[in-house]
């Protein structure tokens, strides 16, 4: 396994061993002892899947206060534009984003630390999203930013007029907005 840093300090791309040959390919997706020896230590305690077609943005969403969420995010099939927004306000990142592109060709995975926002865009098709979290989803928790934020100016690499975005996103607050 590869552990590859972002510009964002403790945001990290892996890339996991992989095996291929005449019959396919195998990996180990996740390896508790492995991912500790590599400093990743989180207690990973639910799991989570999604699948969405071509245009959909889902995000950008975390878990606030007791609840925060660190995920360790993959795609099994197809291919997405996963983004990450630091909002830990003590960071010299605070506000910035990075994207990584994940999908059934490449294999990475992004281990999004609590403290981040997190969303994704689908450029295949389809695309069978998975992500790893060490603690619960709770309602009253939730947090976002727009999608379409002008201070993050994210580039999701499709077009605005192709995307297909959830009401609920649609609303939801800009990063200077959150802390009022």
């Amino acid at each position: 396994m590869e552990i590859i840093q972002t510009p964002i300090k403790d945001l990290i791309i892996i890339k996991p061993a992989f095996f291929e040959d005449e019959r396919g390919y195998f990996t180990e997706s996740y390896n508790k002892d492995r991912y500790f020896e590599n400093g990743i230590t989180q207690n990973f305690i639910q799991d989570n899947q999604s699948k969405s077609s071509f245009g959909v943005v889902r995000g950008l969403h975390f878990q606030k206060g007791e609840y925060a969420q660190t995920k360790l995010v993959s795609v099994i099939a197809g291919k997405v534009f996963d983004v990450a927004v630091d909002l830990r306000q003590n960071s010299d990142t605070f506000g910035k984003w990075f994207g990584v592109e994940l999908s059934d060709e490449n294999h990475l995975q992004f281990l999004l630390p609590r403290g981040f926002a997190h969303g994704f865009a689908v450029l295949s098709q389809t695309a069978i999203f998975t992500y790893k979290c060490d603690n619960f989803y709770n309602k009253q928790s939730e947090g976002g930013i727009r999608f379409n934020d002008k201070s993050l100016n994210i580039d999701w690499k499709i077009s605005e007029n192709q995307m297909i975005i959830s009401e609920k996103d649609r609303i939801l607050p800009f990063l200077t907005e959150n802390n009022k």
